[in-house]
C-alpha cells in the first residue's frame, strides 16, 4: 500500500485559541482539579480549574504590564516544571510565542535561537541559565527582559500586573485565533544549525482535540477512577507540549516531574500514581530492566524469565483474537498468567504507581517484545510516530487493534503517503506552517501541502506503518550496498548491557559498530557474576562482556542480509552524551559528531 488516510473525527473545527480552554474549564467546574503541583514538603498538592486560571491571568497581567504584546516571541528555558506550563497559557493567553529552550542547551545554541527568533524576554528556571544568556546577550539586541524562576519571577509578574483591568488580557485572548502562531520549536538538529518550526494554535488544538477523540478510553479512565498522568518528558519537545495541552483540553489532572532518570522518576509515579503516560521507550526499558535485575539479585531469574514469555504470549493471544486470526489465550494459558500477575505484573504495575493501565510512546522505536511484555503485564502501550513538524503524533495504535511493532496508521484526519523512494509523507491539519526564516529549508519540506519527513517506511494492506530508517542515515557501502542502521542498532540496544550502538561503514568495505555500556546494568552483571569491578579501559576487554555484546550483534544480523550484516564491534569506554556534543537534547544520536570524536576507533574497526 502505497497512501492511506483515516476518516476525520465528527469534531467541530477549532476556534479560538489555545488558552481558552483554561478559561472555559474554570467557568464550567471551577472545583474540578485540573493540576498536581509538589509543594515545598514534597507532597502533592491539588490546583483547581478555577485557581490555575486565576494564575494565567495574573500572569498574563504582569507580562502585559512588562510589555510583552501580540506576536512577541519570549523564550522559555528551564526544566519540566509547573512554571512552565503556567508561562505557556498565560502568553498564549495574550497571544505571545513561546520559544522554548532545552535546559542543558549551550550558550551559542541559546544565542542561534533567540537571536533567529528575535526574542524580545527570556524566562529562564535558576542562575546558571541566566549566566548562559548572558554571556551573548551583547549579540541579542532585541532581548530586553530576562526573568529567573528561582529568583521569584512568577510572583514580580504577578506584582506587575496587579493593576491592569482583566478585560485587557481577555482583549488580546478574543483576537487569537487557529492561525495564530503559538510557539516555534527548533529541531534538536542531528545535522546542521536547528531550524525554527512554526506551529499554530490550530496545529495544537487539531492534535490534542483528535488523540483525545480517538483514544477517549486511554485520557478518561473507567468511572470513579479519576483520570490523571504524569509529565516528564521535556516541554522543549513537541511531545512534551502535546502532553500539557492533551491535559488542559481533555480535563486530565496532570503534574510536573522535571528528572527523566527512573531513580528520580519511580517515587513520583508511586506517589503522584498517573492512569496513564506519554513517554519514550527508555522508561519502559528501564522499568523492565529494574525488574529483571531485581529478580536475579533474589534468585528468581528464572521465574521472571518464564513470566516475561507468558506476559508475551498472552499479549500476542489477545492481539491475534483482535485480528480475526485466533481464538485468544487457551485455558492453561489463562491460569499461569492469573498466577504470574500476583507474582510478577502486579509489583510492575506497582513500579508504576499502580493505577497505570495506558501508555502511549513515541520519538523512537520500540522493540515489539518490550511492548507485548507490557501489555501482558497489565499496561497497554499504544506506539506512535511523529516530529515536529507534525505537531507530534501523525501515526499511533489504535486501542481496539494495536498491532505491536508498528507505529499504528494515521490519526484521523491525517494522510500517510510512501513517495517512490520510500519517504513517509504526511497531510493533515497538524501540519506546521514552516521553517522560521527559512523559505529554501521551507520549500524542501512542504511541497503542495504534504510533508516530506525524511524518514522511511511502509503501509501494511491495513495502513499500518512501519519506520525502516532515516533518508540521511542511510549506509553505503563502498561495493554499493545500501544499508539502513536503524534496525541493527535497535536489536544490539535490547542487549540489558547495551546503552547506545552506532552503526557505520558509509564508503567502508562493510558495516561495523561502536557500542557504548549501560553502567547500572553492568555493575549489577558483574556483582552477580563475582566479578571484581574495574576501571572502564579494563571493562571494555574484558573477554565475558565482550561475548555478551557479541550475542547482540548476532541477534541483530539475523534481521539482515549478509552483506548488510555488522562484522565487527568496538566497545567504548564512555557513553555518548549530550554535555559532550554526541546526542541531542532529546537524546538522539549526533552520528556525524560521534564518527568524529571516535574517528580513531572507526578506523582501527577496518584495519586487516
Amino acid at each position: 500500500m502505497r497512501e492511506f488516510t483515516s476518516p476525520p473525527s465528527a469534531l467541530p473545527p477549532p476556534v479560538g485559541g489555545l488558552a481558552d480552554a483554561v478559561f472555559r474549564n474554570a467557568r464550567e467546574d471551577p472545583r474540578c482539579v485540573a493540576l498536581g503541583r509538589k509543594d515545598d514538603t514534597g507532597r502533592w498538592r491539588d490546583v483547581t480549574a478555577a485557581e490555575f486560571r486565576d494564575e494565567v491571568l495574573a500572569l498574563a497581567k504582569g507580562l502585559l504590564a512588562r510589555g510583552v504584546r501580540f506576536g512577541d516571541r519570549v523564550a522559555v528555558m528551564s526544566r519540566t516544571r509547573y512554571e512552565w506550563t503556567l508561562f505557556d497559557f498565560a502568553l498564549w493567553t495574550i497571544g505571545a510565542q513561546v520559544v522554548p529552550v532545552y535546559p542543558t542547551s549551550s550558550a551559542e545554541q541559546c544565542f542561534w535561537m533567540l537571536y533567529d527568533a528575535e526574542v524580545s524576554a527570556a524566562v529562564v528556571e535558576h542562575e546558571d541559565h541566566a549566566m548562559t544568556i548572558a554571556t551573548v546577550i551583547g549579540r541579542l539586541p532585541r532581548l530586553e527582559q530576562l526573568w529567573q524562576l528561582d529568583a521569584g519571577a512568577v510572583g514580580e509578574l504577578y506584582e506587575a500586573g496587579a493593576h491592569l483591568d482583566d478585560e485587557v488580557v481577555h482583549r488580546h485572548r478574543r483576537a487569537v485565533t487557529p492561525e495564530t502562531v503559538a510557539t516555534v520549536i527548533y529541531t534538536s538538529g542531528t545535522t546542521g544549525r536547528p531550524k525554527g518550526c512554526v506551529l499554530s494554535h490550530g496545529n495544537f488544538m487539531f492534535e490534542a482535540d483528535t488523540v483525545i477523540g480517538r483514544w477517549e478510553s486511554v485520557f478518561h479512565s473507567r468511572k470513579g477512577d479519576e483520570a490523571a498522568t504524569l509529565l516528564f518528558l521535556p516541554l522543549a519537545h513537541v511531545f512534551g507540549r502535546m502532553v500539557e495541552v492533551a491535559a488542559v483540553r481533555g480535563r486530565v489532572r496532570f503534574g510536573h516531574q522535571p528528572q527523566l532518570d527512573a531513580a528520580a522518576l519511580l517515587p513520583d509515579l508511586a506517589a503522584f500514581r498517573p492512569t496513564f503516560v506519554l513517554a519514550v521507550p527508555y522508561i519502559f526499558e528501564k522499568v523492565f530492566n529494574a525488574a529483571r535485575r531485581k529478580a536475579e539479585r533474589e534468585g528468581r531469574a528464572s521465574a521472571f524469565e518464564k513470566a516475561v514469555d507468558v506476559a508475551v504470549q498472552y499479549a500476542e493471544a489477545v492481539e491475534a483474537k483482535a485480528w480475526g486470526t485466533g481464538p485468544g489465550p487457551s485455558a492453561g494459558l489463562r491460569v499461569q498468567h492469573q498466577l504470574f500477575d500476583k507474582l510478577v505484573y502486579a509489583k510492575v504495575r506497582a513500579a508504576l504507581g499502580g493505577r497505570l493501565r495506558n501508555a502511549m510512546s513515541g520519538g523512537s522505536a520500540m522493540d515489539r517484545r518490550l511492548g507485548l511484555f507490557f501489555a501482558g503485564a497489565g499496561v497497554r502501550i499504544y506506539e506512535g510516530y511523529g516530529l515536529t513538524e507534525s505537531t507530534a503524533a501523525a501515526t499511533a495504535n489504535p486501542p481496539e487493534r494495536t498491532r505491536y511493532g508498528t507505529v499504528g496508521h494515521p490519526v484521523p484526519g491525517v494522510t500517510v503517503h510512501i513517495a517512490d523512494d520510500g519517504e513517509i509523507w504526511l497531510r493533515g491539519g497538524n501540519v506546521f506552517q514552516g521553517y522560521l526564516n527559512n523559505p529554501k529549508a521551507t520549500g524542501q519540506t512542504l511541497q503542495d501541502g504534504w510533508l516530506a519527513t525524511g524518514d522511511l517506511g511502509a503501509l501494511d494492506e491495513d495502513g499500518y506503518l512501519t519506520i525502516t530508517g532515516r533518508k540521511k542515515e542511510i549506509l553505503v557501502t563502498s561495493g554499493g550496498k545500501s544499508v539502513s542502521p536503524g534496525v541493527l542498532e535497535e536489536r544490539v540496544r535490547d542487549h540489558p548491557l547495551v546503552s547506545q550502538c552506532v552503526v557505520v561503514g558509509n564508503d567502508r568495505p562493510y558495516i561495523a559498530a561502536l557500542v557504548t555500556l549501560d553502567q547500572e546494568a553492568v555493575d549489577h552483571w558483574l556483582a552477580m557474576r563475582n566479578k571484581p569491578r574495574m576501571a572502564a579501559a579494563d571493562l571494555v576487554r574484558d573477554p565475558d562482556l565482550e561475548t555478551e555484546v557479541r550475542r547482540a550483534v548476532v541477534a541483530a544480523n539475523t534481521l539482515v542480509s549478509q552483506a548488510e550484516s555488522i562484522r565487527t564491534f568496538r566497545i567504548l569506554a564512555q557513553p555518548f552524551t549530550e554535555e559532550h556534543g554526541l546526542l541531542t537534547p532529546s537524546l538522539k544520536l549526533k552520528r556525524k559528531a560521534i564518527e568524529k570524536a571516535y574517528e580513531a576507533e572507526v578506523d582501527a574497526l577496518y584495519r586487516v
